[in-house]
């Protein structure tokens, strides 16, 4: 992580789940079964934890006793100044700029109650190369996002396809609780979710944004 992206992004991490449509529309039918009865009507957020702030180039520890672990592409929106009650046209004047995540995970049973041992493990959210500044990116909403596993293109989709844009992330998020500067919205990762193992180097490409890529360790591989 630049020294510059970690003097702006150095407040809390909020996840966003279920924000684009085919990954939305791959879970509809279990919406509709108990104890839920229908899908969400509001952001499903999750937070990322202080421990899983990690950085470019930095490794990713794949857990003992755990069967498989997932790396999340996303988009990380980085608020610039103090957001509360803000309309959805007034939004993404509160945007500092636009930075890669990769949001890493084991495998998830429950979109409505996404699980902290999953989500929250050391390390499991890597953040960078860089901050681009929001006036350098056209439309957050329109770019093409990509997964790479050692060179093999793995998995790709835009953030056209998200439910919610980051304007109206953003407006929705901010109606029961301020987004203070600082603060990392990570905006969804989409549907095809794959296995990495350790040994395996991942890269998270974003139009615009770089790359961020993190090598695959196994847990009794590190240092004490």
């Amino acid at each position: 992580m630049s020294r510059a992206l970690h003097e702006v992004a150095n407040g809390s991490l909020f996840g966003v789940a279920l924000n684009y449509q085919g990954l939305l529309q791959q879970h509809l039918a279990s919406f509709h079964e108990a104890p839920y009865r229908q899908p969400p009507v509001k952001p499903v957020l999750f937070i990322k934890t202080p421990n899983t702030r990690n950085e470019h180039a930095r490794p990713v520890t794949y857990p003992s006793a755990v069967d498989r672990l997932q790396p999340g592409p996303a988009l990380g929106v980085v608020i610039g100044k103090d957001a509360s009650r803000v309309s959805v046209e007034n939004a993404l004047a509160h945007v500092a700029g636009y930075t890669i995540v990769n949001e890493f995970s084991l495998p998830e049973d429950s979109y409505y109650r996404p699980a902290v041992k999953a989500k929250c493990r050391d390390g499991f959210c890597a953040i960078g190369p860089q901050l681009v500044p929001a006036a350098q990116v056209g439309n957050p909403d329109a770019l093409g996002i990509r997964l790479w596993v050692n060179g093999e293109l793995r998995q790709q989709n835009t953030t056209a396809n998200c439910v919610r844009g980051v304007g109206r992330l953003i407006a929705e998020i901010s109606e029961f609780m301020t987004l203070h500067a600082g603060d990392v919205l990570i905006t969804g990762t989409p549907e095809g979710r794959v296995d990495v193992l350790p040994g395996d180097r991942v890269t998270v490409e974003i139009d615009g944004l770089g790359q961020l890529t993190n090598p695959i360790v196994a847990e009794q591989g590190l240092a004490p």
